[in-house]
């Protein structure tokens, strides 16, 4: 199903890169009450670091960060604060090398790795069967889960699912990103991924993991890269098997899972998205039965902010989905 949103931008927040930059330059760090860190060894011998929210045996949310994101991020941090208040608990998955330590192997994380998720949700699903589950995803961390979730089909046990500013066709993305405002958004982005390089590096010397050092050294110098195509060509294709960015993105890009989705899942996206261009939101057609997908004509990218009083900011993301997971729990009980 394809609706129109209720969002409506704030008036001084009135085109895609105010929405998106404001919330990511202002958009001030909530202590969490109840909040820990749990660390989990993976079946390569390698470690994810969850952070939670809330106790108890409430229904339990995943929350998928975007690109050189994490728990810190304002938009996860926000919503794990407003899901405690309505009575959810909530437990972030920081993809590997995002917690703040790198991960101790060459392998990072990308659009199109679901193996963690999977892996988390199966972690979960044996601890805590009982529970009621869902899984949020914001950005590369939407992609993810919605690939994951046309992966797995009819073997997911989830109440619901929410996907917000997908990059849905990433080599259209990646063009996208290459010109005008939007290589704003590149260079900060490819800057961080290669901090996040040189990062890991140090970390592998660090611990003398010599062999995963190696791996790295192989891909060649890094310092020309500008691009995302020249990136994922160079870094990601080489250390996750694909042969090619272009191999990367027709593998790895969401929207051709998306009929193949069996829960109730909620899709958000800006026709105004600077990551993205119109052509990568999806017909109709290739939509599954489950996926409800609301178009907004402002937001930007991971922003959606509303309100009338110039600086005080209402993340209207924090609205929808918990309104979201309220009503498929409803329904589920």
């Amino acid at each position: 199903m394809k609706v129109q949103a209720s969002f409506k931008p704030a008036w001084w927040l009135n085109n895609a890169h105010l929405q998106t930059i404001y919330p990511a330059l202002f958009r001030k760090s909530i202590v969490l009450k109840d909040s820990w860190r749990e660390r989990l060894t993976t079946p390569d011998n390698d470690f994810i670091d969850l952070d939670w929210c809330g106790k108890g045996d409430k229904p339990l949310v995943i929350l998928l960060h975007g690109l050189t994101g994490s728990s810190e991020s304002g938009y996860i941090n926000g919503l794990q604060s407003k899901l405690l208040e309505q009575g959810f608990r909530s437990v972030v998955l920081n993809f590997r090398g995002c917690s703040g330590q790198s991960n101790n192997l060459a392998r990072c994380y990308h659009s199109g790795d679901t193996e963690d998720i999977d892996f988390l949700y199966q972690t979960l699903s044996q601890r805590e069967p009982d529970t009621a589950m869902a899984v949020i995803g914001f950005s590369l961390g939407g992609n993810v889960l919605l690939k994951w979730l046309g992966e797995r089909g009819d073997k997911l046990s989830l109440f619901a699912a929410i996907a917000v500013s997908v990059p849905l066709v990433l080599s259209a993305c990646a063009t996208k990103l290459d010109s005008g405002f939007s290589r704003f958004y590149r260079g900060n982005l490819i800057r961080e991924l290669k901090d996040y390089m040189q990062f890991k590096i140090d970390h592998l010397h660090s611990i003398g993991n010599v062999a995963e050092v190696d791996k790295i050294n192989r891909l060649g110098d890094l310092s020309e890269i500008i691009s995302f195509w020249q990136y994922d060509d160079q870094v990601v294709a080489k250390l996750h098997g694909f042969n090619s960015a272009k191999d990367y993105y027709q593998q790895s890009s969401s929207r051709y899972y998306l009929n193949s989705i069996e829960v109730p899942t909620l899709l958000i996206q800006a026709i105004d998205d600077p990551f993205m261009t119109a052509e990568v939101i999806p017909h109709k057609k290739e939509l599954s039965q489950k996926i409800t997908m609301e178009i907004t004509q402002g937001g930007g990218h991971v922003g959606f902010v509303s309100g009338i009083t110039p600086f005080q900011p209402r993340y209207w993301l924090e609205q929808r989905i918990p309104e979201f997971l309220q009503q498929q729990l409803f329904k589920t009980n």
